[in-house]
Protein backbone atom coordinates (compact mmCIF):
# COMPACT_ATOMS: atom_id res chain seq x y z
CA UNK A 1 0.00 0.00 0.00
CA UNK A 2 1.45 3.37 -0.98
CA UNK A 3 0.51 7.01 -0.48
CA UNK A 4 -1.67 8.33 2.34
CA UNK A 5 -3.93 6.34 4.59
CA UNK A 6 -7.60 6.01 3.70
CA UNK A 7 -10.04 8.32 5.45
CA UNK A 8 -11.63 6.77 8.49
CA UNK A 9 -15.30 5.94 7.88
CA UNK A 10 -17.81 7.32 10.38
CA UNK A 11 -18.38 4.93 13.23
CA UNK A 12 -15.53 2.64 12.24
CA UNK A 13 -13.84 2.95 15.62
CA UNK A 14 -14.71 -0.18 17.59
CA UNK A 15 -16.86 0.33 20.67
CA UNK A 16 -16.99 -2.43 23.27
CA UNK A 17 -20.10 -3.03 25.36
CA UNK A 18 -21.64 0.25 24.34
CA UNK A 19 -18.81 2.31 25.82
CA UNK A 20 -15.77 4.06 24.43
CA UNK A 21 -12.53 2.04 24.73
CA UNK A 22 -11.71 0.41 28.04
CA UNK A 23 -9.91 2.59 30.56
CA UNK A 24 -6.14 2.44 30.46
CA UNK A 25 -4.03 3.52 33.40
CA UNK A 26 -1.65 6.36 32.60
CA UNK A 27 0.22 9.00 34.51
CA UNK A 28 -0.76 12.65 34.34
CA UNK A 29 1.13 14.65 31.76
CA UNK A 30 2.95 17.44 33.49
CA UNK A 31 1.51 16.50 36.84
CA UNK A 32 4.26 18.22 38.82
CA UNK A 33 2.62 21.52 39.77
CA UNK A 34 4.29 24.83 39.20
CA UNK A 35 5.18 26.76 42.30
CA UNK A 36 2.35 29.04 43.20
CA UNK A 37 1.87 29.74 46.88
CA UNK A 38 0.71 26.28 47.93
CA UNK A 39 2.72 23.28 49.04
CA UNK A 40 2.82 19.99 47.12
CA UNK A 41 0.68 17.35 48.76
CA UNK A 42 1.09 13.70 49.65
CA UNK A 43 -0.43 11.04 47.44
CA UNK A 44 -3.48 8.88 47.95
CA UNK A 45 -3.59 5.34 49.23
CA UNK A 46 -3.60 2.19 47.14
CA UNK A 47 -7.32 1.53 47.66
CA UNK A 48 -8.32 4.91 46.26
CA UNK A 49 -8.61 6.86 49.50
CA UNK A 50 -6.95 10.25 49.53
CA UNK A 51 -4.22 10.63 52.11
CA UNK A 52 -4.51 12.96 55.11
CA UNK A 53 -8.25 13.24 55.27
CA UNK A 54 -9.01 13.71 51.59
CA UNK A 55 -12.21 12.43 50.03
CA UNK A 56 -12.36 8.70 49.35
CA UNK A 57 -13.54 6.88 46.28
CA UNK A 58 -16.24 4.25 46.55
CA UNK A 59 -13.83 1.36 45.98
CA UNK A 60 -15.47 0.41 42.69
CA UNK A 61 -13.87 3.07 40.57
CA UNK A 62 -16.40 5.93 40.71
CA UNK A 63 -15.44 9.04 42.64
CA UNK A 64 -17.27 9.61 45.90
CA UNK A 65 -19.14 12.77 46.79
CA UNK A 66 -16.76 15.73 47.20
CA UNK A 67 -16.07 17.02 50.72
CA UNK A 68 -18.43 19.61 52.20
CA UNK A 69 -17.37 23.24 52.47
CA UNK A 70 -15.86 23.02 55.96
CA UNK A 71 -14.04 19.75 55.25
CA UNK A 72 -12.69 21.19 52.00
CA UNK A 73 -11.37 24.30 53.75
CA UNK A 74 -9.70 22.19 56.42
CA UNK A 75 -8.14 19.86 53.84
CA UNK A 76 -6.70 22.77 51.86
CA UNK A 77 -5.12 24.34 54.93
CA UNK A 78 -3.87 21.00 56.21
CA UNK A 79 -2.02 20.56 52.95
CA UNK A 80 -0.49 24.04 53.05
CA UNK A 81 -2.77 25.89 50.61
CA UNK A 82 -4.16 28.94 52.41
CA UNK A 83 -7.12 30.01 50.28
CA UNK A 84 -9.28 32.98 51.22
CA UNK A 85 -13.04 32.65 51.66
CA UNK A 86 -13.81 33.64 48.08
CA UNK A 87 -11.59 30.96 46.56
CA UNK A 88 -12.80 28.31 49.00
CA UNK A 89 -16.39 29.11 48.03
CA UNK A 90 -15.59 28.99 44.31
CA UNK A 91 -13.88 25.59 44.62
CA UNK A 92 -16.70 24.21 46.76
CA UNK A 93 -19.39 25.29 44.26
CA UNK A 94 -17.40 24.01 41.28
CA UNK A 95 -17.18 20.57 42.91
CA UNK A 96 -20.81 20.46 43.97
CA UNK A 97 -22.29 21.79 40.72
CA UNK A 98 -19.91 19.99 38.31
CA UNK A 99 -18.89 23.30 36.77
CA UNK A 100 -15.48 24.10 35.28
CA UNK A 101 -13.58 26.59 37.43
CA UNK A 102 -11.91 29.49 35.62
CA UNK A 103 -9.19 31.15 37.69
CA UNK A 104 -7.61 34.44 36.68
CA UNK A 105 -5.03 36.53 38.50
CA UNK A 106 -1.48 37.78 38.41
CA UNK A 107 1.20 35.17 37.61
CA UNK A 108 2.40 33.32 40.69
CA UNK A 109 -0.66 33.71 42.94
CA UNK A 110 -1.44 29.97 43.10
CA UNK A 111 -3.84 29.32 40.21
CA UNK A 112 -2.10 26.22 38.90
CA UNK A 113 -1.58 24.87 42.40
CA UNK A 114 -5.34 24.77 42.99
CA UNK A 115 -5.67 21.87 40.55
CA UNK A 116 -2.71 20.01 42.07
CA UNK A 117 -4.16 20.38 45.57
CA UNK A 118 -7.64 19.31 44.47
CA UNK A 119 -6.33 16.16 42.80
CA UNK A 120 -4.93 15.01 46.15
CA UNK A 121 -7.84 16.16 48.29
CA UNK A 122 -10.46 14.29 46.22
CA UNK A 123 -8.19 11.37 45.30
CA UNK A 124 -8.22 11.78 41.51
CA UNK A 125 -5.53 11.72 38.85
CA UNK A 126 -4.20 15.11 37.75
CA UNK A 127 -4.08 15.55 33.97
CA UNK A 128 -2.51 18.75 32.65
CA UNK A 129 -3.00 20.42 29.29
CA UNK A 130 -0.47 23.23 28.86
CA UNK A 131 -1.80 25.75 26.36
CA UNK A 132 0.31 27.61 23.81
CA UNK A 133 -0.16 29.54 20.60
CA UNK A 134 -1.10 27.17 17.79
CA UNK A 135 -2.48 24.42 20.06
CA UNK A 136 -5.04 22.44 18.08
CA UNK A 137 -7.70 19.82 18.76
CA UNK A 138 -5.42 16.94 17.74
CA UNK A 139 -2.79 17.86 20.30
CA UNK A 140 -5.40 18.30 23.03
CA UNK A 141 -7.80 15.42 22.27
CA UNK A 142 -6.21 12.58 20.28
CA UNK A 143 -3.96 11.77 17.35
CA UNK A 144 -3.51 8.67 15.22
CA UNK A 145 -0.15 6.94 15.54
CA UNK A 146 0.81 7.14 11.86
CA UNK A 147 4.23 5.44 12.22
CA UNK A 148 2.55 2.48 13.95
CA UNK A 149 -0.16 2.38 11.27
CA UNK A 150 2.47 2.39 8.52
CA UNK A 151 4.41 -0.40 10.21
CA UNK A 152 1.19 -2.42 10.50
CA UNK A 153 0.53 -1.94 6.77
CA UNK A 154 4.03 -3.05 5.80
CA UNK A 155 3.95 -6.11 8.05
CA UNK A 156 0.54 -7.13 6.71
CA UNK A 157 1.64 -6.72 3.10
CA UNK A 158 4.85 -8.68 3.69
CA UNK A 159 2.80 -11.57 5.10
CA UNK A 160 0.12 -11.37 2.46
CA UNK A 161 -2.52 -10.51 5.07
CA UNK A 162 -5.42 -8.08 5.03
CA UNK A 163 -4.46 -4.66 6.33
CA UNK A 164 -7.75 -4.29 8.17
CA UNK A 165 -9.04 -1.22 9.96
CA UNK A 166 -6.30 1.34 10.60
CA UNK A 167 -8.52 3.45 12.87
CA UNK A 168 -8.93 1.24 15.89
CA UNK A 169 -7.93 1.62 19.52
CA UNK A 170 -4.41 0.24 19.24
CA UNK A 171 -3.45 3.07 16.87
CA UNK A 172 -4.91 5.85 19.01
CA UNK A 173 -2.71 8.30 20.93
CA UNK A 174 -4.76 9.71 23.77
CA UNK A 175 -4.20 13.34 24.64
CA UNK A 176 -5.31 15.10 27.87
CA UNK A 177 -8.95 15.85 26.99
CA UNK A 178 -9.69 12.29 25.86
CA UNK A 179 -7.91 10.82 28.87
CA UNK A 180 -10.05 12.97 31.17
CA UNK A 181 -13.25 11.81 29.44
CA UNK A 182 -12.23 8.14 29.57
CA UNK A 183 -11.31 8.07 33.25
CA UNK A 184 -13.69 5.77 35.17
CA UNK A 185 -12.89 7.38 38.51
CA UNK A 186 -12.85 10.88 37.08
CA UNK A 187 -9.83 13.14 36.84
CA UNK A 188 -8.80 16.65 37.73
CA UNK A 189 -8.11 18.29 34.37
CA UNK A 190 -5.91 21.39 34.45
CA UNK A 191 -6.18 23.52 31.30
CA UNK A 192 -3.29 25.82 32.09
CA UNK A 193 -2.89 29.32 30.64
CA UNK A 194 -5.88 29.13 28.30
CA UNK A 195 -5.20 32.75 27.30
CA UNK A 196 -2.07 31.58 25.46
CA UNK A 197 -4.14 29.42 23.08
CA UNK A 198 -5.89 30.81 20.01
CA UNK A 199 -9.55 31.82 19.98
CA UNK A 200 -10.27 28.86 17.66
CA UNK A 201 -9.18 26.48 20.41
CA UNK A 202 -11.49 28.24 22.85
CA UNK A 203 -14.38 27.55 20.45
CA UNK A 204 -13.36 23.90 20.26
CA UNK A 205 -13.53 23.66 24.06
CA UNK A 206 -17.11 24.91 24.37
CA UNK A 207 -18.77 21.52 23.90
CA UNK A 208 -16.33 19.90 26.31
CA UNK A 209 -16.86 22.51 29.02
CA UNK A 210 -20.63 22.67 28.59
CA UNK A 211 -21.49 18.96 28.43
CA UNK A 212 -18.26 17.09 29.24
CA UNK A 213 -18.33 15.51 25.81
CA UNK A 214 -16.53 15.85 22.48
CA UNK A 215 -17.76 15.08 18.97
CA UNK A 216 -15.10 14.00 16.48
CA UNK A 217 -15.57 12.63 12.95
CA UNK A 218 -13.81 9.29 13.38
CA UNK A 219 -15.23 8.44 16.79
CA UNK A 220 -18.62 10.08 17.06
CA UNK A 221 -19.66 11.67 20.37
CA UNK A 222 -17.56 10.71 23.37
CA UNK A 223 -19.12 11.43 26.76
CA UNK A 224 -17.41 11.48 30.12
CA UNK A 225 -17.78 8.30 32.16
CA UNK A 226 -17.37 10.43 35.30
CA UNK A 227 -17.44 14.22 34.86
CA UNK A 228 -13.90 15.54 35.36
CA UNK A 229 -13.09 18.38 37.73
CA UNK A 230 -11.88 21.04 35.30
CA UNK A 231 -9.69 23.96 36.34
CA UNK A 232 -8.76 26.58 33.73
CA UNK A 233 -6.17 29.26 34.46
CA UNK A 234 -5.52 32.55 32.70
CA UNK A 235 -2.99 35.35 33.20
CA UNK A 236 -5.13 37.70 31.07
CA UNK A 237 -2.60 38.17 28.28
CA UNK A 238 -5.75 38.46 26.18
CA UNK A 239 -9.46 38.65 26.92
CA UNK A 240 -11.33 35.33 26.90
CA UNK A 241 -14.59 34.97 25.01
CA UNK A 242 -17.90 35.33 26.83
CA UNK A 243 -19.04 31.92 25.56
CA UNK A 244 -16.22 30.22 27.43
CA UNK A 245 -16.77 32.28 30.59
CA UNK A 246 -20.50 31.43 30.62
CA UNK A 247 -19.69 27.76 30.92
CA UNK A 248 -17.43 28.28 33.93
CA UNK A 249 -17.56 29.41 37.51
CA UNK A 250 -15.21 32.41 37.63
CA UNK A 251 -12.86 33.59 40.37
CA UNK A 252 -10.10 36.18 40.45
CA UNK A 253 -7.19 35.29 42.76
CA UNK A 254 -5.71 38.46 44.20
CA UNK A 255 -2.41 38.92 45.98
CA UNK A 256 -2.77 37.68 49.57
CA UNK A 257 -3.14 39.96 52.54
CA UNK A 258 -0.31 40.13 55.08
CA UNK A 259 -1.49 37.45 57.52
CA UNK A 260 -2.23 34.89 54.81
CA UNK A 261 1.07 35.44 53.02
CA UNK A 262 2.94 35.09 56.32
CA UNK A 263 1.15 31.77 56.94
CA UNK A 264 2.10 30.60 53.44
CA UNK A 265 5.75 31.44 54.00
CA UNK A 266 5.86 29.68 57.38
CA UNK A 267 4.42 26.55 55.81
CA UNK A 268 6.56 26.63 52.66
CA UNK A 269 9.95 27.72 54.01
CA UNK A 270 11.38 25.57 56.83
CA UNK A 271 13.77 27.50 59.05
CA UNK A 272 12.14 30.89 58.46
CA UNK A 273 11.82 32.59 61.82
CA UNK A 274 8.66 34.51 62.75
CA UNK A 275 10.33 37.91 62.84
CA UNK A 276 12.04 37.24 59.51
CA UNK A 277 8.73 36.18 57.96
CA UNK A 278 7.04 39.37 59.17
CA UNK A 279 9.83 41.56 57.78
CA UNK A 280 9.89 39.75 54.47
CA UNK A 281 6.13 40.05 54.02
CA UNK A 282 6.27 43.77 54.79
CA UNK A 283 8.99 44.17 52.18
CA UNK A 284 7.03 42.20 49.55
CA UNK A 285 3.90 44.25 50.19
CA UNK A 286 5.90 47.45 49.71
CA UNK A 287 7.52 46.13 46.52
CA UNK A 288 4.08 45.34 45.06
CA UNK A 289 3.06 48.94 45.74
CA UNK A 290 5.72 50.25 43.33
CA UNK A 291 4.95 50.83 39.61
CA UNK A 292 6.68 47.63 38.49
CA UNK A 293 6.37 46.00 35.09
CA UNK A 294 5.79 42.67 36.86
CA UNK A 295 4.74 42.56 40.47
CA UNK A 296 6.05 39.50 42.33
CA UNK A 297 3.53 36.78 43.20
CA UNK A 298 3.41 34.29 46.03
CA UNK A 299 5.72 31.93 44.14
CA UNK A 300 8.39 34.63 43.97
CA UNK A 301 8.05 35.60 47.64
CA UNK A 302 8.43 31.93 48.65
CA UNK A 303 11.55 31.54 46.52
CA UNK A 304 12.94 34.82 47.84
CA UNK A 305 12.44 33.61 51.40
CA UNK A 306 14.15 30.29 50.63
CA UNK A 307 17.10 32.06 49.04
CA UNK A 308 17.46 34.54 51.89
CA UNK A 309 17.30 31.76 54.48
CA UNK A 310 20.04 29.89 52.60
CA UNK A 311 22.28 32.98 52.56
CA UNK A 312 21.53 33.80 56.20
CA UNK A 313 22.50 30.28 57.22
CA UNK A 314 25.77 30.89 55.39
CA UNK A 315 26.52 33.94 57.49
CA UNK A 316 24.90 36.91 55.74
CA UNK A 317 22.94 39.26 58.01
CA UNK A 318 19.23 39.07 57.26
CA UNK A 319 18.80 42.44 55.47
CA UNK A 320 21.89 41.76 53.39
CA UNK A 321 20.64 38.26 52.58
CA UNK A 322 17.34 39.69 51.32
CA UNK A 323 19.08 42.15 49.01
CA UNK A 324 21.47 39.53 47.68
CA UNK A 325 18.56 37.20 46.87
CA UNK A 326 16.49 39.82 45.01
CA UNK A 327 16.97 37.95 41.73
CA UNK A 328 14.47 35.41 43.06
CA UNK A 329 11.85 38.13 43.61
CA UNK A 330 12.34 40.51 40.69
CA UNK A 331 12.76 39.19 37.14
CA UNK A 332 13.08 42.39 35.07
CA UNK A 333 16.03 44.76 34.61
CA UNK A 334 13.93 47.94 34.78
CA UNK A 335 12.20 46.73 37.93
CA UNK A 336 15.60 45.92 39.47
CA UNK A 337 16.81 49.48 38.83
CA UNK A 338 13.59 50.88 40.28
CA UNK A 339 14.02 48.83 43.46
CA UNK A 340 17.63 49.97 43.80
CA UNK A 341 16.37 53.53 44.15
CA UNK A 342 13.96 52.54 46.92
CA UNK A 343 16.18 50.07 48.79
CA UNK A 344 16.30 52.01 52.04
CA UNK A 345 12.55 52.45 52.36
CA UNK A 346 11.91 48.85 51.30
CA UNK A 347 14.48 47.06 53.43
CA UNK A 348 15.58 49.56 56.05
CA UNK A 349 13.53 48.06 58.89
CA UNK A 350 13.60 44.42 57.75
Amino acid sequence: MSGGFPSAPDGSFPVADGAFPADKSSSAAGSSPAAGGGVALGGGTADGRAADGGAATDGGGAAACPPDEHALAAALEREGYFADEGLRTAVHLALRLDRPLLLEGEPGVGKTEVAAVLSRVVGRELIRLQCFEGLDAGQALYEWDYPKQLLHVRVAESRGQEVGDLYREEFLLRRPLLRALESDRGAVLLIDEIDRADSEFEAFLLEFLGDFQITVPELGTIRARTPPIVVLTSNRTRELHDALKRRCLYHWIAFPEVDRERAILRAAVPGLEETAAEGLVRAVQRVRGLPLLKRPGIAESVEWARGAVTLAEGGSPWPVALRRALGLLIKDEEDTRLLAGHAEELFGDV
